[in-house]
C-alpha cells in the first residue's frame, strides 16, 4: 500500500511510526478496510459507510481540513506499509482532554503495533499538546482492544450504556482514562 508523506511524523521504532494522515492515504486505507471488512465491522460502525475510496477520501478531507481543530489523525506505518489509523477525536483544548480512536489491519494484530502506537500518541498529546486527560472507549467484549488501555495503565471508569450504534443495534462501551500524572512516558 502506497505511503504518502506529510509534515508530522511520530517515530516509535525503526520499523514503526505514525504519519499525519493526508488525502493521498485514502487508497491504501480503503484497500485495508475493503479487504478486512468483515473483521473490522465487528467493532467499527464506519466500515459499512466506507464503500468506496471516495468515502475514505471524504473522511480524510474532513479530519485534515485547516479549520478542523477537534481531530488529529495519523496513519500507522509498519515496515514501510500503511496498516491502520489512529488519532485524537474530539480534542477539547479548554478542558485539556482527548479521546483516542484506532483500528488496525487484521494481519497486523498481535504484534504490539497498536499498543506502541497508542503509547507514542499519548506522549505527543501529553507533552506537545499539553493535555491532561486521555480517554479510550472500547466496545464491551472487544478483548483485544480493551487490552490496550489496560496495558498502558488506564483506569476503567465504567460503561457508557448504548454508547455506539453498530450493525443495527446499540452497544455498550467501556470507558478508560489516563491522566498526564499517571503516564509512564
Amino acid at each position: 500500500m502506497k505511503l504518502t508523506y506529510s509534515s508530522l511524523q511520530l517515530r516509535i521504532s525503526p520499523d514503526l511510526y505514525l504519519q499525519k494522515a493526508s488525502l493521498p492515504d485514502a487508497p491504501a486505507l480503503f484497500q485495508i478496510i475493503n479487504r478486512d471488512r468483515e473483521y473490522l465491522r465487528q467493532w467499527l460502525p464506519f466500515v459499512d459507510f466506507s464503500v468506496s475510496i471516495a468515502d475514505t477520501s471524504n473522511y480524510l478531507k474532513f479530519v485534515t481540513a485547516p479549520g478542523n481543530t477537534s481531530d488529529m489523525v495519523f496513519v500507522i506505518v509498519y515496515n514501510h506499509e500503511v496498516c491502520g489509523l489512529i488519532g485524537f477525536k474530539g480534542i477539547d483544548r479548554l478542558n485539556k482532554k482527548i479521546e483516542i480512536g484506532y483500528w488496525l489491519a487484521e494481519d497486523k494484530q498481535g504484534l504490539g503495533i497498536m499498543r506502541r502506537s497508542c503509547h507514542r500518541l499519548l506522549k505527543y498529546g501529553f507533552e506537545k499538546l499539553h493535555m491532561n486527560r486521555a480517554e479510550i472507549k472500547v466496545g464491551v467484549g472487544n478483548i483485544r482492544s480493551s487490552n490496550i488501555p489496560k496495558k498502558l495503565g488506564f483506569t476503567r471508569e465504567g460503561v457508557q450504556r448504548q454508547g455506539e450504534y453498530l450493525n443495527g443495534r446499540f452497544h455498550d462501551l467501556e470507558v478508560y482514562s489516563l491522566l498526564r500524572v499517571e503516564f509512564k512516558g
